[in-house]
């Protein structure tokens, strides 16, 4: 059966179209090797176009005081030091060169009154960093990216799902999957592979995330042998919408606060006021005013406690909430109103600097932001965690697979920093298409076994075989109890007992997806697509549930209640997340790679 598959073969193919695999397709095909791109959804959709801030990049347009080494030193402050530190020089150093580069392809950035490139605050950068424009930054940078690599005979395959990767000696030699709309299967040969599959939200009830978030490039790389790193650290973004129940989750760009919104609880009190940590009081003021000040780009004033990394955020709107100071549906308030008493013809500024932000609440809220407060509270946004790359190339520890953006891990290391992430997909996009190119001009033709295509197709065929034998369970309740479980014992507060008990649920989830049926046939089939998306969801919420229990402190986007602390001892490691040959998870401790004395000397400096 194998040999009737269609079979399309590349020198490079990559999966995933959002930022970071467009980018890695465009420079793959700039070298000259033939690339084929698959992605879940319709090109276009990819979960890029829903960060709206900016792309961090320290071009020192609006304050010339910035530079690579505090865009370097910020990052690895957020990160909390245990960040791929070779990964931060290098996003800090191309970062400015990958923005400039979008903008010679036709990205319409925001301007200063000199016509250079706009750049606004963000949560935990020192200076005005982020370009951007208005709030719709990636879908600028999805639309450059498209319309830039569309001539670059990039053959595209769109809403296909990828079921496994398939090997040969050891190395990744393609792909197996199948459309989404017939069910049509296909086999997809490749000299090198690069995963840009994006987030793993969806393993959580409450997420920024499309449904596409599933994890999937985790998951498959995972499975083929590739080693995952800090899975604990998810990042809650502090501002999703809370109500209607239709729209929880969905981002509320940070661009509000950056813009000046400021967060209040149900009594009308700027809480964060209240919860400063020691290593940022010297940048953050305690003054309104000042505070104000620092979001208009005053270069004297000092950034107001809205701006604070996410993880703390996050974490302070969660303490309201419990306290019973939160808002009528579970959450706090986030105020951009109050500005009509800084700014003649309040409402018009706000809709020209936050114009999506201003059109979601209308449309789905029925809400004017110009005239109230948004009510808002943390949503599942971003995974710090991923495949375990090279931060020269991308590449993984198994032959012919990269992985960039999201799906990666180690430039942010415990808490992303907000505008971090569109830069980190054009740095490391282009790295990771530049060294696959590279790869298959060395490779030779590659060859597929019969037996792994075989062995691929009954996996994914097997929910319709179980349905014909009898079973009855649909995925649906799976996917439901698996993300109301990681939601409630893995989430923004973590306990020992919780996160053991989310762990034997995991195995008994596994035990009912094992058994999950389809009815039906292949053609648009939306149970089906969810039934093959079990197995990624139940892969990446084991291995965030492992590493959360072993890393026994208090650390970014993992904060133990039962270890509120950070650990010295914890801060010189990484958790690595491997298969064992039974096809278990093991995990393992490894050190943290010695800094370099320049890049010690750099965050010195900037303290």
């Amino acid at each position: 059966m194998a040999t009737n598959f269609e079979t399309h073969e590349f020198d490079v193919l990559v999966i995933g179209a959002g930022g970071a695999g467009l980018r890695a397709a465009i420079e793959a095909s700039a070298t000259g090797v033939k690339v084929g791109l698959i992605c879940k959804s319709l090109l276009g959709k990819a979960h890029t176009v829903m960060a709206e801030g900016g792309m961090a990049a320290a071009m020192g347009n609006v304050d010339d005081r910035d530079n690579w080494k505090v865009h370097f030193a910020d990052t690895m402050r957020g990160g909390q030091y245990v960040n791929n530190w070779r990964m931060a020089e290098l996003h800090a150093k191309e970062a400015p060169a990958r923005v400039h580069e979008l903008e010679a392809w036709g990205a319409v950035f925001d301007r200063t009154k000199e016509g250079k490139i706009s750049q606004r605050n963000f949560g935990g950068h020192r200076y005005p960093r982020l370009a951007h424009v208005g709030d719709r930054t990636g879908l600028e940078m999805i639309r450059t990216l498209q319309d830039h690599g569309i001539h670059q005979g990039i053959t595209v395959f769109m809403e296909y799902t990828v079921v496994s990767l398939l090997k040969d000696a050891g190395r990744v030699v393609g792909v197996f999957g199948y459309d989404r709309e017939r069910g049509r299967f296909r086999v997809f040969k490749a000299k090198a592979t690069v995963l840009a599959t994006g987030g793993l939200g969806r393993a959580y009830s409450v997420t920024s995330n499309s449904w596409e978030g599933t994890g999937d490039g985790v998951s498959l790389a995972f499975h083929a042998g590739a080693e995952l790193l800090d899975m604990e650290f998810i990042q809650f973004h502090p501002t999703g919408m809370i109500w209607p129940p239709s729209v929880r989750g969905i981002l509320v760009t940070e661009s509000v606060r950056g813009e000046g919104g400021v967060l209040r609880n149900k009594d009308g009190k700027r809480f964060m006021y209240d919860d400063i940590p020691d290593n940022y009081k010297s940048q953050t003021s305690t003054d309104p005013e000042e505070g104000w000040r620092y979001t208009q780009n005053d270069k004297n004033a000092k950034r107001p406690p809205e701006l604070l990394t996410r993880d703390h955020v996050a974490r302070c709107i969660n303490r309201e909430v419990k306290a019973g100071r939160g808002s009528p549906h579970g959450g706090v308030f986030l105020d951009i109103s109050w500005i009509k008493e800084k700014i003649p013809n309040s409402a018009e500024h706000i809709k020209k600097k936050l114009p999506s932000m201003y059109h979601q609440f209308m449309q789905l809220a029925n809400l004017d932001i110009t005239k109230e407060p948004m009510e808002i509270g943390p949503t599942t946004h971003y995974a710090m965690g991923g495949i375990r790359v090279d931060g020269e190339t991308q590449a993984t520890n198994i032959p012919g697979l990269y992985a960039a953006g999201e799906c990666a891990a180690g430039l942010h290391g415990a808490n992303r920093l907000g505008g971090n992430s569109l830069s980190d997909l054009i740095v490391f996009g282009k790295r990771a298409g530049e060294y696959a190119a590279k790869y298959a001009k060395e490779t030779s033709v590659v060859s597929v076994s019969d037996a792994e295509i075989e062995a691929a197709y009954k996996e994914a065929t097997a929910p319709f075989e179980r349905a014909a034998g009898g079973s009855t369970e649909g995925p649906y309740q799976v996917q439901y109890d698996l993300q109301n479980m990681m939601q409630k014992n893995v989430g923004i507060v973590r306990l020992q007992n919780e996160m053991e008990e989310a762990i034997d649920g995991i195995q008994k989830l596994k035990a009912r997806a094992d058994k999950v049926a389809v009815q039906g046939h292949c053609e648009y089939n939306p149970g089906w697509h969810t039934a093959i998306d079990l197995k990624h969801l139940l892969t990446v919420s084991e291995a965030i549930t492992l590493c959360a229990l072993e890393r026994k402190e208090s650390r970014g986007g993992h904060f133990r209640e039962d270890f509120p602390d950070k650990s010295p001892e914890a801060a010189k490691y990484n958790n690595v997340v491997s298969k064992a040959t039974d096809g278990s998870m093991k995990l393992r401790r490894e050190a943290i790679p010695p800094m370099r004395e320049d890049l010690k000397q750099v965050i010195e400096e900037m303290k």
